[in-house]
């Protein structure tokens, strides 16, 4: 098909087209079948687009009808069956539910019409627990699933409609769009590079490709969903694949991500298991008792029934023992917390981060956007030999045009920031939105206040064809253009550090426009400016330079290595202010009082750096700041002996912060000898033997001897493609929302998605809670299994039935694992969580006053329920155990005399099972074992009781209505404990205010209402199957007083001394020391160190 010959779209435009153009692993058979159709340029003719103006609205609904919208498949959840069946087949379950199954057996052959109860009961229970369990696990889900889909909400791309760049959400990307794509965009669609750039692309996600690919119009032009643009100057793409039939959709649907668990998980599965270990060792003494009590209080009587009872009470207390609600109270608290932080405007990426940022000791942060407000402006300046105040600079008027259009061509041509004029919904902004480099847009906004349009600039001068522009370099630490003029010329435009660029110049512009001599007094004005502008915090940028007479006098390389660091010619140096958020400096000072030490790491000189950070209050009287070029010099002891005190990184560069974080964290130093060679593999002259030590970060048992209390907590913030090594370095990489590229989201763990630094202390406060919650459901649940497994074990010993049977067992078991978690998981962070230290990595999950909290409370409960368990009967006025409450005659023809208490026939028996209905009728054992005056046949007085009638209760009666009155009140009481124990764990410390701040969290007053009238449900309505007797209102009064003493002891407690062991804590000034020991410098021993920095 010629090439010429008009195609309208639907001849041969549709999906098997596209989708035979974008096969998986055929680059080559691809990009044949694209050159039949005449290229990129065939293409889109079949779809109707210009690639220079992109779709038209009416394009762009006709397309989406077409071919839909680029919305990709959810990878799939596991469903609530599984995550069901998943729950019973737990092996304590099982054993539980073979338990119930003998159970069941045995009680329908011996009593057929109760003996059925108890074994259904444990199903039932067994099923609210199994469905609970997967309930919670659906839930995790669903939760996550909704903060992803909130993330992806707020994700844009920016595509060429109507020849204007707009920014809309990937999901409304059509097939035929252009793409406008940057360094460190993902990308979203499968596309088609129809402009002459040439981008890296990082197709590892999709293809496992490690290496970073080059992607040219010419040779490999497919660019894949989901991969990153690592390296690139403005890239134009046309949509060949969306949604699912794009290469990442194809597979996404097949896609499913396995949990893995936090730090915290860990610990707590661990500490789950060995208290499992204590609970057996409790379930075997139990069920030794039980069977004991069978013979030794039961005479031997239904021997069978009573193993199987024994056994059933044995596994129960192992699956209370069991603390599995602990990695259920991470799940809930880390998915509570993590929903609430995202409204806090921090994404969680990976779950384990947010637990970490609490204990955090470091934040290395940016300064611009994160410190500031990443609104630049230009306020001064050197212009080509005449400097303009902050008065005097304004539209430019009294600067030669000459100058003028040589600083406004390369501003216009040499950048990759563009503006937008209108919202995701067409409407128009209030002013224009800068995308991508916020410095560049400055200088953009600069030269339309002269009156150039820099889109009109760069048409008229820049053809793609011929020129290039690249991005920022962060070695040479510039941007660089390269422009053939239409005389034959070549002029390099470049912009960088001021210190950077400056130092490659050797002529300057004069007032005129034309190139003078830089003479070393010239350079000395300018050095003095840049240095004023930088101590007055303002950020300093220098543009120059550079032609040639012919293209041919190029350097052979120019289009990999552009020669722009040699010979250029300075134009202007220009005071870009960029104001401090007005929460930073409160932020920063909270940080520190919560024991954090916040580092600035900027790129800016030294002077800037150090007088913003003095601004925020990051440098201090006592800290220093220092340049990265004599940071990366430094050995490993030389930098320990200052690293406590550097609080200011100037110059620096991405591998600076990347050496920093992990001296700090002891992330990424080799450990082995191999590990060190392959890592410096290519310095010439170093050897393993010669220089382990010299050479930073260091060697892994050097760093390991001088902290022997391990590294510290490091939470790194970057917005650059660059940043990518630093954040994964850290504990806790924390990338910007809104000025971050994708790759360095992609790298880190937490987005702040409105990149202030108050949000990253927000961060840290949900950490904190985080790890709290978890201590105080720790403290919880240990007290409810102490006083469980010790009540019943005391009482089976004592000869006594369970205290509490395998049914409430297992609502207790429910009470304090989900209700527990829920309630005790959610509680929002507190003023007072940054009031104290980080805690050390290696601290205890229970703190000396959680141990004086458990003991207590543990203590109270236990007594008080043995008091109950021993003599309440007496207190209560109650019959002790198990009793009837009523019985019923089962016959009638059996006589008994009262005076030898035994069966006789009807002429010395006038006792009947009749006599019972005369006596007690309706009534239960508090009658039958009454003593009475029973008539006899010789009329002789006799009193006594029915019961002393030998196996008169035996062969006469049936008990209708069991009476479970003692066990009731010990069960409510026992309940009522942890109701208010759930109250008094809120407080870890010595806070007497059990209640402060409860009005605010529904979460737990809805559990404690739950659990109030679930048990007043239990004790009412559950009869024989959960063995409760309905109490009377005083006994009510009196339970639920008992178990509110819980709350005096709550205070009391808290008076006893106890506090957190000091060493638990993180203490900076201790670990300084270390560091340092062996390294101590003075502070003229530091200045030689810095070299000519200043130590501030």
């Amino acid at each position: 098909m010629a090439s010429n010959t008009q195609i309208k779209p639907d001849d041969m435009l549709n999906q098997p087209l596209l989708d035979a153009l974008n096969v998986e692993q055929a680059k080559d058979e691809n990009k044949k079948k694209l050159m039949s159709i005449n290229g990129v340029e065939g293409l889109s003719k079949l779809i109707g687009v210009s690639i220079q103006t992109g779709l038209t609205d009416a394009q762009v609904v006709t397309l989406r009808g077409k071919f839909g919208i680029n919305q990709f498949p959810e990878s799939p959840m596991e469903s609530f069956l599984s995550l069901l069946f998943k729950a019973l087949t737990d092996t304590t379950l099982l054993i539980l539910i073979a338990a119930a199954t003998v159970s069941l057996i045995i009680g329908l052959i011996e009593d057929p019409a109760e003996g059925w109860l108890e074994g259904t009961a444990i199903f039932i229970a067994v099923f609210l627990v199994s469905n609970i369990a997967a309930f919670n696990d659906y839930s995790k889900q669903l939760q996550f699933r909704a903060l992803e889909a909130s993330s992806q909400k707020d994700e844009r791309a920016s595509v060429l409609r109507d020849g204007a760049i707009h920014r809309i959400n990937p999901k409304e990307i059509v097939v035929g769009d252009i793409l406008i794509l940057q360094a460190g965009d993902m990308i979203p669609a499968d596309a088609i590079i129809c402009d002459d750039s040439t981008v890296l692309a990082n197709e590892s996600s999709l293809t496992g490709e490690p290496d970073d690919l080059k992607k040219s119009k010419d040779k490999d032009c497919f660019l894949l969903s989901s991969c990153l643009i690592t390296e690139a100057e403005e890239c134009r793409a046309l949509v060949i694949g969306i949604g699912t039939h794009s290469q990442w959709g194809k597979i996404k649907a097949n896609l499913v991500s396995e949990a893995v668990n936090t730090p915290l998980q860990d610990k707590l599965e661990d500490m789950t298991q060995t208290i499992g270990y204590i609970g057996m060792v409790a379930s075997f003494g139990t069920f030794v008792a039980l069977v004991v009590s069978i013979w030794a209080r039961h005479g031997g009587k239904d021997v069978a029934q009573g193993i199987v009872n024994a056994f059933i009470v044995a596994v129960t207390i192992v699956v209370v023992a069991i603390p599995e609600g602990l990695p259920l109270a991470v799940v809930i608290s880390l998915a509570y917390s993590t929903k609430k932080m995202y409204q806090d405007q921090c994404f969680i990426r990976v779950l384990a981060a947010c637990e970490t940022m609490g204990n955090a000791t470091n934040i290395c942060s940016d300064k611009t956007g994160t410190l500031t407000e990443n609104k630049m402006t230009v306020v001064e300046g050197l212009f080509a030999d005449t400097v303009y105040t902050q008065e005097q600079f304004g539209d430019g008027s009294t600067m030669a045009h000459e100058v003028k259009v040589l600083i406004a061509e390369q501003v216009a041509v040499n950048r990759t920031a563009y503006f937008v004029h209108t919202d995701q919904d067409g409407k128009p902004l209030p002013k224009p939105q800068c995308i991508g480099n916020k410095t560049e847009g400055a200088l953009m906004t600069m030269i339309q206040q002269w009156g150039f349009n820099h889109d009109e600039v760069k048409n008229k001068v820049y053809d793609q064809k011929k020129d290039k522009v690249f991005a920022f370099n962060s070695g040479k630490k510039r941007s660089t253009a390269v422009l053939h003029n239409a005389n034959g010329s070549v002029r390099i435009y470049c912009k960088g550090a001021s210190e950077w660029v400056l130092k490659d110049c050797t002529m300057m512009m004069d007032t005129k426009g034309n190139p003078a001599p830089l003479s070393d007094m010239k350079r000395n004005v300018i050095e003095k400016h840049i240095e004023a502008m930088a101590s007055r915090a303002l950020r300093t940028l220098v543009l120059a330079h550079k032609d040639y007479s012919k293209a041919s006098e190029l350097p052979a390389n120019w289009m990999e290595n552009p020669p722009d660091n040699t010979n250029l010619i300075f134009d202007c140096v220009v005071g870009i202010i960029d104001p401090l958020r007005s929460d930073v400096i409160d932020a920063v000072r909270t940080a520190q009082s919560a024991g954090v030490v916040v580092r600035m790491v900027t790129g800016d000189n030294i002077a800037t750096a150090s007088a913003i950070a003095r601004q925020c209050g990051i440098l201090t009287s006592n800290g220093t700041a220092i340049e990265g070029p004599n940071f990366r010099k430094m050995t490993p002891r030389e930098l320990d002996a200052i690293l406590p005190r550097i609080q200011v990184m100037a110059r620096s560069s991405p591998d600076d912060k990347y050496l920093l974080v992990t001296r700090l964290n002891g992330h990424g130093i080799p450990a082995t000898k191999e590990e060190w060679v392959e890592k410096f593999k290519d310095r010439e002259g170093v050897t393993f033997e010669n220089d382990r030590d010299k050479l930073l970060p260091g060697f892994r048992d050097e760093w390991e001897a001088s902290r022997p209390e391990g590294g510290d907590v490091v939470g790194v913030t970057g917005d650059g493609t660059n940043d990518a090594p630093a954040l994964k370095a850290a504990d806790v990489g924390l990338s910007m929302g809104i000025t971050g590229t994708k790759v360095a989201q992609g790298a880190s763990d937490i987005v702040i998605l409105d990149d202030k630094f108050s949000s990253i202390i927000r961060a840290i406060s949900w950490g904190r809670a985080v790890f709290d919650n978890i201590r105080k459901f720790l403290q919880f649940q240990l007290t409810v299994n102490l006083v469980a497994l010790l009540i019943v074990f005391i009482g089976s010993v004592a000869g006594f039935d369970p205290p509490l049977n395998s049914i409430q067992l297992l609502w207790v078991n429910l009470v304090m694992d989900t209700m527990g978690a829920l309630a005790l998981g959610t509680e929002a962070p507190t003023p007072e969580l940054l009031q104290r230290k980080p805690y050390k990595r290696q601290a205890s999950l229970i703190s000396r006053p959680m141990w004086r909290n458990i003991v207590c409370q543990s203590t109270f409960q236990l007594v008080l329920l043995l008091i109950l368990l021993f003599d309440g009967a007496n207190l209560f006025g109650i019959e002790e155990g198990i009793s009837c409450a009523k019985y019923s005659i089962k016959s009638s023809s059996l006589l008994w005399n009262p005076i030898t208490s035994a069966q006789a026939n009807s002429t010395y028996g006038t006792i009947s099972c009749k006599s019972f209905n005369t006596f007690c009728k309706d009534e239960g054992y508090s009658c039958l074992k009454a003593t009475r005056v029973l008539p006899t046949y010789n009329g002789v007085e006799v009193r006594k009781s029915l019961e002393d009638m030998t196996d008169y209760t035996e062969k006469c009666l049936t008990c209708s209505t069991k009476d479970y009155t003692h066990g009731t009140i010990i069960f409510n009481t026992f309940i009522f404990c942890q109701v208010f124990n759930e109250y008094t764990a809120r407080k870890l410390g010595d806070d007497m205010n059990m209640f402060s701040g409860i009005a605010g969290n529904y979460i737990f007053l809805f559990v404690s209402i739950f659990t109030v009238f679930s048990q007043v449900f239990l004790v009412e309505v559950g009869g024989d199957a959960l063995q409760t007797t309905p109490l009377t209102l005083i006994q009510w009064l009196i339970t639920i007083g008992l178990g509110a003493g819980g709350l005096i002891v709550g205070a009391l407690m808290r008076l006893i001394p106890i506090k957190d062991d000091p060493n638990s804590f993180f203490d900076h000034k201790q670990h300084s020391n270390y560091v340092v020991a062996g390294a101590a410098k003075s502070d003229d021993e530091v200045a030689a160190l810095l070299h000519n920095d200043k130590v501030v």
